[in-house]
């Protein structure tokens, strides 16, 4: 029930009373820790499997994984099944003690004169206060130990005041008891705990499906057989085979075959993902339309379903700072709520004494205050929000590691872009062919990605690629020599070809001709350019540039109608920065920036006020990423344990960061909405339970306080999951 809580030795959590139960993480890291959990007794549970639960150590049904002691309070549906079971139970029983109540017969306008009614009505009442009710005085003991009271101490100090005033009217003096009161009270309060686990369980599906995305069995290939395996067996370097509309059972890398893969339940992008030799593949996503053979390249926790799943499970534990705020609200609530009953039932026993039976009216109320201040709406109103904004994150690719980048994020004002591989795609892409007279560019590009064919740097291979988008026949080159930092050359179709930067063509002594003004007029200091010279004679040249990727533009100009400003870190000279941050509409620059000094940039931003996001790749950005207020690494594929981000997107679209910090913004509105709701529930409830209405007739009992205040909970919790619908 409550992760934060623990100690170095078995005992009870302060806050809930329940059994704590050893942390297996902290016993990694090599100190013991017992943390709460709300069921008596060790449970043990799957890594990938977390619905699966058993009580001793053994192998998960499902997957085959060992299960691990249980460091999380079990799932949601097993309090819900609980408090449901003791609702229809109570619900006959507390029926019949209403049935038996007199105050109920005369406003019916019955007269049932059943023999022995009230002592009848007092068995039936003690099983409903001490067997239904169980589940609440278990968790006042918590929190009074805890010295911590809160919700429950105030559920049981209403029912058993109740109870215990109207077992002495039975037997030690005359009056009117409120069995049928404080059992309809109880009764509420289990269905309203019923309800509100039913919906926070909904919040809380994320690792349940995620779950469900591995298929239990894979296709092995043995040699020349397939066979069908449980996925479990599966160990690094074996190779299965993926049918067409088949799930892929585990991460691998494609060795043969081509296909798409929908990853929308990984990485949220709709569309589907072409993959060929050498990619990569991620476990629970679908093949489309060809058949894959794989080799294993994960498994078990390394995989990135187990990844994204302790992720959020990380996300979900974590407070943001709102969280301390409500967490204070309700303390202090607490005690407003008992100095206010007490003052309730003095005012209107000693003060105002009501009717006949005094005591009973002043008892009535005072309970009523009680059981309406209860600050369960106040405890629910940030956690619930929090599940769901980890859970509607993942399903966009976004791994919210820390709540708390989360509840900052929405106040951002400048973000900090890393350019290669974030703003542009980290590769080089052909963006202009100038040729010389009756030459096409074609042409051009056949002679040289003929040469560059057999070069692995990166401009080389741009070339190659745009020849092969352009569906370009290659001639085969001889000779191939290679000049580093300069180009390289080759025979091609039986003359010499150079193709290089303009001091490899002065070094030749090619002859330049009409052609160099025309290049002269035509470069930008942004670009890089290679020189393509045949038989001594310089026949084109072709620009190529760090390819911007088509979303930039879009996501500097979100950010800025935002009000958020951004900036730049290139290692690159400066014009070719300053062009790049000019057609996106970058705000500041920072060119020739080396690796080791991007943290003093966003440190210098800092430095002047302002709250920064660092947004790069989670390696070589490591320190900045650490140094910024929100650390965003985008881009992390399977590999989304990126310890140095507080928010990981699972693709490489710096869109996502747009999303990101909306869902701050959503997040924080909502958070705000069930603050307000619940703070201002309370307050104007509490004066009207005390009697404040009285002289206007209004006046109300102990069990519509309950139905109101588990009204206002499950109101929170509705509210949360109206999250569920937004559209980042």
């Amino acid at each position: 029930m409550h992760p934060d809580v623990t100690s170095d030795k078995p005992g009870k959590c302060p806050k809930c009373g329940m059994d704590l139960v050893i942390d297996t993480k902290s016993q990694v890291s090599g100190t013991k820790q017992i943390t709460s959990r709300n069921q008596p007794g060790t449970i043990y549970s799957c890594p990938m499997h977390p619905q699966i639960t058993r009580d001793k150590p053994q192998d998960c049904p499902e997957c085959g994984m060992k299960l691990e002691k249980h460091e999380h309070g079990p799932s949601h549906a097993g309090m819900e099944e609980s408090f449901k079971k003791r609702f229809f139970i109570a619900l006959p029983l507390t029926a019949l003690v209403v049935i038996l109540s007199p105050n109920i017969q005369r406003w019916l306008g019955l007269s049932l004169n059943i023999p022995y009614s009230g002592i009848i009505s007092f068995f039936v009442a003690s099983v409903i206060v001490s067997w239904a009710g169980l589940p609440f005085y278990q968790m006042a003991r918590g929190e009074l130990k805890g010295r911590n009271p809160a919700m429950m101490t105030l559920v049981s100090l209403a029912v058993l005041a109740g109870y215990a005033f109207s077992v002495a009217a039975t037997f030690l003096f005359e009056g009117e008891s409120l069995y049928w009161e404080i059992s309809t009270l109880v009764l509420v309060f289990l269905f309203g705990h019923w309800m509100e686990m039913r919906a926070v369980r909904g919040a809380s599906g994320a690792l349940a499906q995620l779950a469900k995305l591995i298929p239990p069995t894979a296709h092995q290939i043995r040699g020349k057989e397939i066979v069908d395996v449980g996925t479990q067996e599966l160990t690094r370097g074996n190779k299965i085979l993926v049918r067409p509309g088949e799930k892929i059972p585990i991460d691998s890398v494609v060795i043969d075959g081509e296909s798409s893969i929908n990853e929308s339940m990984v990485t949220g992008e709709s569309k589907p993902v072409p993959k060929k030799k050498g990619d990569e593949v991620i476990g629970g996503t679908v093949n489309n339309d060809g058949s894959l053979t794989l080799e294993v390249e994960k498994t078990g926790k390394d995989t990135a379903i187990s990844q994204i799943m302790e992720l959020i499970r990380e996300a979900q534990e974590s407070k943001p700072p709102v969280q301390k705020l409500a967490d204070r609200a309700a303390s202090w609530l607490t005690y407003t709520a008992i100095i206010v009953g007490t003052g309730t039932f003095l005012f209107w026993m000693f003060i105002f004494p009501q009717g006949a039976a005094p005591a009973v009216f002043a008892g009535t109320l005072a309970i009523t205050v009680i059981v309406i201040a209860c600050p369960h709406a106040l405890g629910l109103a940030i956690p619930t929000v929090t599940t769901i904004t980890t859970s509607l994150a993942a399903k966009n690719g976004i791994l919210i590691r820390d709540m708390k980048a989360a509840e900052i994020a929405r106040r951002l004002t400048y973000v900090v872009f890393d350019k290669t591989g974030t703003l542009t795609k980290g590769k080089f892409g052909v963006s202009k062919i100038i040729t010389a007279d009756n030459i096409s560019e074609n042409d051009i590009l056949k002679v040289a990605a003929s040469v560059e064919f057999h070069s692995q740097h990166s401009i080389a291979q741009g070339v190659v690629e745009e020849a092969k988008k352009r569906k370009i026949t290659f001639s085969p080159a001889k000779n191939f020599k290679s000049y580093p930092g300069k180009g390289a050359s080759a025979a091609v179709d039986g003359e010499s070809t150079i193709i290089g930067n303009k001091a490899l063509i002065k070094q030749f002594g090619i002859e330049k001709g009409s052609l160099e003004d025309k290049i002269n007029k035509n470069q930008d200091a942004a670009n890089t350019y290679i020189w393509v010279a045949k038989a001594k004679k310089l026949i084109g040249m072709i620009s190529l540039e760090d390819v911007i990727r088509s979303e930039s533009k879009a996501v500097i100009s979100a950010l800025a109608d935002m009000k958020i400003k951004t900036a730049m870190l290139t290692g690159d000279n400066q014009d070719v920065a300053d062009s790049v941050a000019k057609r996106l509409g970058i705000d500041t620059v920072f060119a020739q920036v080396l690796p080791e000094d991007k943290v003093s940039k966003v440190k210098e931003l800092q430095g002047k006020g302002e709250i920064v996001a660092m947004v790069g790749d989670g390696v070589n950005d490591a320190a900045s990423l650490t140094q910024a207020h929100v650390g965003i690494a985008i881009g992390a594929g399977t590999d989304v344990a990126v310890e140095s981000a507080e928010i990981v997107l699972v693709k490489d679209n710096p869109k996502d960061v747009v999303k990101a910090i909306r869902l701050s913004k959503k997040t924080n509105s909502k958070m705000k909405q069930n603050l307000a709701w619940a703070a201002g529930y309370n307050i104007l409830a509490i004066p009207v339970a005390a009697g404040a209405l009285f002289s206007f007739g209004i006046l109300l009992r102990p069990e519509w306080a309950a139905l109101l205040m588990s009204a206002s909970s499950v109101i929170v919790v509705l509210n949360a999951l109206a999250l569920r619908k937004v559209k980042l």
